[in-house]
């Protein structure tokens, strides 16, 4: 039976709580567990004022941040929205219905003030990452590493040639956030000196961005998030912003292993990466420096494609000094006899190995060997041994299932811009960018903490 629906009188009184309207399954009571109020009041502490207008609860604004970056609201502005209308947001800011939201406009003052003048960011993310550990969910045995790239809040149209642009001429008195904080990281391996190459445009804006064209598409302005995570589970265990080329990515990588060993006492038995961390220099530091199996592919241009034989063809004889061709004849650096024979003992240098011209003229295999020289050489590097090190670990048995584990960090990466929308930047300048970075890397660590460690259903 239908009819209209009958309006009643309003109550005088309610009781209502928000305890009881948020569902125990909810992502948010079990990142709840892991969020521990004091250590932000703590860690804030000088920070606050006893005079002024009332103030505003740092647990708060922080918890709201969680809530932005946990659920993709990046916009402050609709994040204050979503706090105001959403009672498990409410339920988890420790808000009552009548309490009021802060102005969107206090988390940029502090944001870019007491947050990070105090390192808050960065307490917070390796308080998580100490509750994964504590947890069981961080081996420490096998890491992996990489860089993403997400896009800069800049245009094309705000940029000009470098050398139209000098940056050292700038008032920094005068100049926006971003661009100040660029050159207060002009030294910084980072940033500024990241590399020697001037890139095509720099963005007025935000001159620290990379105009890169790694994607193998239209070109844009971009920074790179680089994430070093153990593999057993895929915890973040670090994380760093840096410029968009090989140098900057790889000087990340070294910065955030010594960082996670002087932190958290975490030193990885071998770690996982791409090509771009394979040169001699990085690999050298790796294994001989830090002593950690580098499952890595060598950065390697020894490798021919006109069908000709490469270096990798000939045969390294070690204890001799010499390779080995394919027709059996040898290669040499030096044919000379010394009478001292240290001085044709091998050395921690680059050399270059010839085969003799008599060899090669009557060889069957010149045609694939040297069609166009009367002799074969080979160049072998300073640091040669190392990589042969390297090629050996990965055509280890185990490098299958290190390359498996690496591609959790790909995971990683496509969960940031998927599920939590990072695909483009709000913030600008290197400081910017690595408090959205952090933020996020928390919130993934949260959110994998609330999956593998669920809540407990109450009995009765």
């Amino acid at each position: 039976m239908m009819g209209p629906r009958q309006e009643a009188q309003s109550a005088l009184f309610y009781e209502f709580s928000l305890e009881d309207h948020v569902p125990q399954d909810h992502l948010l009571r079990s990142i709840d567990r892991f969020v521990d109020p004091t250590s932000v009041r703590a860690h804030l502490a000088d920070f606050y004022s006893h005079t002024g207008r009332p103030s505003v609860d740092p647990e708060l604004l922080f918890r709201m941040l969680l809530v932005g970056y946990c659920f993709g609201i990046r916009s402050e502005r609709r994040l204050c929205e979503e706090v105001h209308l959403n009672l498990a947001y409410r339920w988890f800011c420790r808000l009552d219905l009548t309490d009021r939201i802060p102005d969107h406009s206090t988390f940029s003052k502090n944001r870019h003030g007491r947050f990070r003048e105090s390192d808050l960011l960065r307490h917070v993310f390796e308080t998580t990452v100490a509750c994964c550990m504590k947890e069981g969910l961080v081996g420490g045995q096998g890491f992996a590493v990489d860089a993403s790239l997400v896009s800069a809040d800049v245009q094309k149209q705000n940029s000009s040639n470098p050398e139209d642009w000098a940056a050292r001429e700038i008032d920094p008195n005068d100049a926006p956030r971003a661009v100040r904080e660029y050159l207060d990281t002009l030294d910084d391996e980072a940033f500024g000196a990241a590399t020697t190459a001037k890139p095509k445009f720099t963005a007025h804006a935000d001159p620290a961005s990379q105009w890169t064209a790694a994607r193998k598409g239209p070109a844009f302005f971009a920074y790179s998030d680089n994430y070093l995570i153990d593999t057993d589970h895929g915890i973040i265990v670090d994380l760093d912003a840096s410029r968009s080329n090989k140098t900057a990515e790889v000087g990340a990588m070294r910065k955030m292993l010594d960082r996670t060993e002087d932190w958290f006492r975490l030193k990885p038995d071998w770690i996982a990466a791409d090509t771009a961390n394979g040169s001699s220099d990085n690999l050298v530091w790796l294994a001989l420096k830090r002593q950690i199996l580098p499952f890595i592919p060598v950065f390697d241009k020894g490798e021919r494609t006109d069908g000709t034989f490469s270096r990798s063809d000939f045969t390294w004889d070690d204890e001799n000094d010499r390779y080995i061709c394919s027709g059996g004849k040898e290669m040499r650096h030096t044919w000379r006899t010394y009478s001292d024979p240290k001085r044709n003992a091998p050395s921690w240098r680059a050399r270059k190995y010839r085969a003799l011209k008599s060899d090669c003229s009557r060889c069957a295999l010149t045609v694939k060997c040297c069609p166009n020289s009367e002799a074969r050489a080979i160049h072998r590097e300073k640091y040669e041994n190392v990589r042969d090190f390297a090629r050996q670990c990965t055509a280890s048995e185990f490098n299958p299932t290190a390359q498996r584990r690496r591609k959790k960090v790909e995971m990683l990466f496509a969960h940031l811009k998927r599920i939590l929308g990072l695909g483009r930047l709000r913030l600008r300048g290197p400081c910017g960018v690595q408090d959205e970075f952090t933020l996020a890397a928390t919130a993934q660590n949260l959110r994998k903490l609330a999956k593998l460690k669920p809540m407990v259903p109450a009995i009765g």
